[in-house]
Parts: structure tokens; sequence; C-alpha cells
């Protein structure tokens, strides 16, 4: 099946659910922002969120209540520090507790690869004298039937969706992305639903060398956003936003100012188009 071309709150409505799994994935650019703002306004709850590098995107999400579980590898605040509503929900169960899964980049990276690849769980060389084994359920060791060597193993990921952003899709739904990437491909591959917002929709995709291209087969959904990524940024498109960056820290720190800029800056604007 062909993706579908739609709106963007149309498209969150359509594939975001109430108690969904949710991967929102983008490595330092490509953050899907846009996506993520359609689901405050729409109220779209008891989340469970995945993606590798929490900052910002989640951190909203967390403050505006509709985040029950947080799977992860890192989170904070990229170049500024922590994410205070992060915080203040494990800490002190504001808005609402949060449960928190986490991993290592290399293994949450494996994960989704075992997901998109059908299998059950991968393996890495990775974890030992962490924590994390005793701490996360999804954390296993195995035995290589080869060489008896113990390695980790970590079950796969399958979301029920996963939302990213990107540079440009074509009018059949082929999806386009460039500059730094992350896991975007392999989340997209594992869940069952995708939505992928986009700087533009053009006539033909040109080829780019090192570029990513999802297969209109292999996408639900395609939304226009232009500027979808922002604070993050799309290459070729826009530039990172590093003032907002500074800015969100006291912002997200004070639980009334958070409540109120969410108020006036999302939940209150007109998004979906």
């Amino acid at each position: 099946m062909m993706a579908e071309i739609c709106n963007l709150r149309d498209a969150v409505a359509a594939l975001i659910h109430d108690g969904d799994t949710v991967a929102m994935e983008g490595f330092t650019h490509l953050i899907p922002f846009a996506a993520a703002h359609e689901v405050i306004r729409q109220g779209i709850t008891d989340l469970t969120l995945v993606r590798m590098t929490p900052d910002v995107i989640y951190d909203q999400m967390i403050g505006a209540g509709l985040v029950k579980k947080l799977i992860f590898s890192w989170g904070g605040n990229p170049g500024v520090g922590s994410l205070h509503r992060f915080r203040d929900a494990v800490e002190n169960g504001w808005p609402r507790p949060l449960e928190v899964e986490e991993h290592s980049h290399a293994g949450m990276a494996n994960r989704y690869v075992a997901g998109a690849s059908g299998l059950p769980f991968a393996v890495l060389r990775g974890y030992r004298g962490t924590g994390l084994v005793d701490r996360t359920a999804t954390v296993s060791t195995v035995t290589c039937p080869f060489t008896g060597e113990e390695l980790a193993a970590v079950a796969a990921i399958n979301p029920d969706v996963t939302v990213i952003h990107a540079q440009q899709a074509d009018r059949a739904g082929n999806v386009q992305l460039w500059g730094l990437a992350g896991v975007q491909k392999e989340a997209v591959l594992a869940a069952k639903r995708s939505l992928v917002t986009v700087e533009e929709i053009v006539d033909e995709l040109e080829p780019r060398p090192g570029a990513i291209v999802l297969p209109t087969w292999t996408v639900t959904a395609v939304a226009k956003a232009r500027g979808g990524a922002h604070p993050s940024y799309a290459a070729g498109y826009s530039v990172r936003d590093n003032d907002f960056y500074k800015t969100w820290d006291p912002i997200a720190r004070d639980r009334e100012t958070f409540t109120a800029w969410i108020g006036e800056q999302v939940k209150h604007t007109e998004g979906g188009v």
C-alpha cells in the first residue's frame, strides 16, 4: 500500500491513540516537534514513549501529563543541562508518576534493528559493569552457540507508531532524508504504523549521496510540516535554534511557567496544516 498524504492533524488523530507505544526519532536534527505538539493539542494520553535521546520534545510531552512510561538511553537538554519536567515526573510524580526503562545507546539501536528485522531480540557486547541488567527487564544474556561467550541480549522493540521528520517526500509517499542520521529508518521499519512529517512534497525525489529513502510501502502517512523540526533543524532547510534550548531551561524549571508556556505556545495555537 502507498503512504497516505494528509494534514498533520488528521494523521495524528488516525495513527496515534491513547495507550500507544510511540517512538519519535531524529538525531540532533529532524526531530519531529510539530507532530509532538499536535499530540499535545489532541490530548492523546497514557503513552509509552521510546527515544534514544529524549530531549526537549519529550520534556514537553511528559510535562503535559501524557506519558506513563519512558524507554530511553539518555535524557537531557543538549548543551544546556537537565530536563526539568522529566526530573519532576521521576522524582515527584508531577504531573503524574513516570515509569522508566533505561538502556545504553547501543542497546536501544539494536532493539530497533531487531524489531525491524522481525527478530525477537538482538545480541551485542555491552552492559558489563553497569546496573542496567538488574534494573531493566528487557536486558538479559545469551551464550554464543559457537564460542561459548556470554553476550548481552536486548528484546526487540516494535512501537505501535513511529514518527519522524524528513526533508522531502514525493507525491507517491516515498520519503527522503539526509544529513546526520540516527535510527529513523530502523524505527520506521520496526513499527506497526508510521507518520513522516516533511519540509516539502515534491514531484520527484532527486538522488543524493548518503541519503536514506523510505519507500512508500514502509510509511503509513506523510504530512507536510514546514519547520516541523524546530527548535532542532532540517539540514538544507533550517538551522538549529540554540537560543530556544537555552530559554527552555528556566521555562521548564517552574511548573506554573511551564504550564503557561505549553498552553500559550502549543495547546492554543493552530496546528495540523
